[in-house]
């Protein structure tokens, strides 16, 4: 399998529980994060083959929904941002892991452990109903050879992660905590991490909020280390830029500074970090993607991946797969130049 980062990385960050392999823990390597790598009313099928087409290890987005066919009563999750397209997108098992399957059986065969996880996934659940979490609870169980696991334990310290082809993040959502967590029995596996809960931002309105976000201490954005459960921090790019792509000017030293300070925060956390979503094109050539994220050109998303990148940020979510792929690749072993 073709690697993004063939040179491989080289680990700064602590491991996430003794005697495990380096080269996957916080700070150890950049991966793509294919954003709404699923097709949408019906377009935009073939976003999961472009993820795939760029090579391995990368992260995945999949946003899930809890639907209820009116007509049977049948629930099911779906694959879908939450709008009226959830009557007809396919279900998370068929779209993804079914598509994803014949890489998950050839990783396990072949037991070449350097590059794994291969694929990084990140559930964004739209709905949060307890049938919901019980569903795919149970549906990973069904798949857990492929997985990266770790014991459930009475402490939250972070217990060793076993090792599989594939990982799974989801969010900060309490629910989600008291059903992949919480309801586990102690000695049992858990199937999937948490991201760290969000700070509440100060302000009288989004504008000042926007302002404040951007200007919060690294220390009260990520104010915890890692638990067992809660391994990773997650936040808009507006944790950066005050407003994130739509009222970005140019990219400054102390926003690169910023950046920095934040990714260094969390790996001494123990926690991986994500940035979402860096995109730059013009506007008639959206693609159906969300204008919150666009910073309007090719070279001002560029400038920001590259900063991304050079921050050594875990994972770096944006809609155009291949260029930050290609841009990635420029790097090559200068990434793990310090």
């Amino acid at each position: 399998m073709r690697s993004i980062l063939a040179c491989g990385l080289v680990l700064t960050g602590a491991l996430l529980g003794s005697g495990e392999v380096p080269g996957y823990g916080p700070g150890a390597r950049v991966l793509v994060d294919a954003h709404n790598a699923y097709p949408a009313d019906g377009k935009f099928t073939d976003r999961i083959d472009r993820a795939l087409g760029i090579g391995l290890p990368l992260a995945i987005e999949q946003d899930l929904v809890w639907y209820t066919d009116p007509a049977t009563g049948v629930a099911r999750s779906v694959v879908s941002h939450g709008g009226t397209d959830a009557a007809i997108e396919p279900t998370f098992e068929q779209y993804f892991l079914a598509r994803v399957k014949p890489i998950m059986e050839k990783a396990l065969a072949e037991n070449r452990r350097a590059d794994w996880p291969l694929i990084t996934l990140n559930l964004d659940f739209k709905t949060n109903e307890p049938e919901h979490h019980a569903a795919i609870w149970a549906l990973l169980g069904k798949y857990e050879a492929w997985l990266t696991t770790a014991e459930r334990t009475a402490s939250d310290r972070p217990a060793p992660l076993r090792l599989g082809p594939m990982l799974v993040l989801t969010g900060s959502n309490d629910k989600q905590q008291l059903a992949f967590h919480d309801s586990v029995g102690v000695g049992q596996r858990l199937r999937l991490f948490g991201a760290i809960a969000g700070t509440p931002v100060p302000g009288a309105d989004r504008a000042e909020q926007a302002r404040n976000y951007a200007k919060m201490a690294p220390e009260s954005l990520i104010p915890a280390a890692a638990t067992n459960y809660r391994r990773w921090a997650n936040f808009s790019w507006g944790v950066v830029e005050a407003g994130g792509a739509p009222t970005a000017a140019d990219w400054t030293a102390a926003e690169g500074d910023r950046l920095r300070e934040l990714v260094a925060r969390a790996h001494a956390k123990n926690l991986w970090i994500r940035f979402y979503t860096l995109n730059g094109h013009p506007a008639d050539a959206a693609q159906g993607w969300g204008a919150s994220y666009n910073f309007g050109s090719a070279e001002s998303a560029s400038i920001r991946w590259n900063a991304a990148i050079l921050a050594r940020a875990d994972f770096i979510a944006t809609d155009q797969y291949e260029a930050l792929a290609s841009a990635l690749s420029r790097f090559g072993s200068a990434i793990t130049e310090r």
